[in-house]
């Protein structure tokens, strides 16, 4: 049996370790946060998705899946950790690797000749060579003596374990042999099909997929803003555009959140900016869809104030960057909501999938829709559906209510 060793209980880390596990590899679970590895240890779940925290328990109670604060010698090593922004405040972001070579760092002493290292965080174009030099700087290995591979993860939050399973799946390496060998690893838990590649090609693609994402939902976003200052319905008019057998304009929203598509475009940008119009004009509209939202729902409350000479109460629906999952990590909604608070507006904010937030007490739907005078949907949670909104004041930022 081979021995797993996952760098980074996150999102994507903790997942992919339970999916490891349940295949039957002997897995430890390695993250810096103390807290983490002690919940993980009692079988319980830092993040909320679903069927992860009835998986983990199942691996745990198995000793399959352990936790630990750091690494220990195995056969596979998988990097499965964040990579930020550098400085997110100047025109051209650039990618921060600082968390991978951390993690590098950290299975140095533990690595061994033979040992394949498998690289999923999101990563600009030459990571894989740059790992790898790495290794050989900070172990006793030489390049020739290890096999490092680049195989990004291609899961959406809310489906992450079943898409962990049946999503296909690219693997760049420097050697046809370390890509073979990571093919045949992947293939013990992954029904999906697998691309061997360069890695450079395989960072690329994964960059490529969240870039056109981006613009395709800044297309959306720029449709429906012109919609609503022609006092045209967006939905109705995406719908049937759709109808055309060669057009699919994805769903608008009050921006584009997550560590992916609202990061890994800048990758390339940062890379090739004179070269990348498009993508950094998609990442500008999608920005600035969020302020415009911010302006809408300044417009909805100066109304109501106006017309009732009182300062409405205004209930804030959706926190999260996506519907049904509990992840706030660059939200164009959580953006929104602090915005407003900071400008002085009166909040009842609904989330339903955490339980509390450092900024806001978060109030239950049933109680926002009995308070609040103004409505503003910016998450479309299956928990905010068949609201009666009869005789409510309201702006669908999600589409949750744009065809009612």
């Amino acid at each position: 049996m081979k021995n797993i060793c996952v760098v980074g209980l996150g999102y994507i880390g903790l997942p992919t370790a339970a999916v490891i596990a349940e295949a039957g590899y002997e897995v430890l679970g390695v993250d810096i946060n103390e807290t983490i590895v002690n919940s993980i240890n009692r079988g319980e779940t830092h993040i909320y998705e679903p069927d992860l925290n009835k998986l983990v328990k199942n691996v745990i109670s198995s000793s399959f899946l352990s936790a630990s604060l750091t690494p220990k010698e195995a056969d596979i090593f998988i990097i499965a950790v964040p990579t930020p922004f550098l400085d997110k405040n100047v025109a051209i972001p650039s990618p921060d690797l600082g968390f991978v070579f951390s993690a590098v760092k950290s299975i140095a002493n533990v690595i061994k000749k033979g040992d394949l290292i498998i690289i999923e965080s999101t990563s600009p174009v030459g990571t894989t060579e740059q790992v790898l030099e790495k290794i050989v700087d900070c172990s006793d290995v030489k390049s020739d003596e290890i096999d490092v591979v680049y195989c990004p993860e291609r899961v959406l939050p809310g489906k992450i374990i079943k898409e962990l399973k049946n999503n296909d799946r690219v693997v760049g390496s420097l050697s046809n042999k370390a890509g073979i060998r990571c093919k045949q690893f992947y293939e013990t838990f992954c029904s999906g099909n697998i691309t061997l590649t360069s890695s450079r090609t395989a960072e690329l693609v994964k960059l490529t997929e969240n870039a056109y994402r981006d613009t395709n939902i800044a297309f959306a976003n720029e449709i429906s803003m012109i919609s609503a200052s022609l006092g045209i319905n967006p939905t109705e008019v995406i719908e049937i555009a759709n109808c055309h057998p060669r057009v699919d304009i994805l769903k608008p929203g009050c921006g584009v959140g997550g560590h992916c598509i609202a990061v890994d475009p800048w990758f390339i940008a940062s890379a090739c900016p004179n070269q990348t119009p498009l993508i950094q004009t998609a990442r500008k509209v999608n920005k600035e869809k969020a302020r415009w939202a911010i302006q809408e729902i300044i417009k909805m409350r100066n109304s109501f104030k106006l017309k009732r000479g009182e300062e409405p109460l205004i209930g804030i629906f959706g926190l999260a960057f996506k519907p049904n999952v509990d992840d706030l990590r660059c939200s164009p909604a959580l953006e929104i909501a602090n915005y407003l608070d900071s400008y002085g507006l009166n909040l009842l904010v609904c989330e339903p999938n955490i339980k509390s937030h450092k900024n806001f007490k978060c109030y239950s739907v049933e109680e926002v829709v009995r308070k609040a005078n103004l409505f503003a949907f910016l998450v479309s949670h299956s928990a905010f559906e068949g609201i009666d909104l009869r005789d409510k004041e309201y702006i669908d930022l999600c589409g949750i209510y744009s065809e009612k």
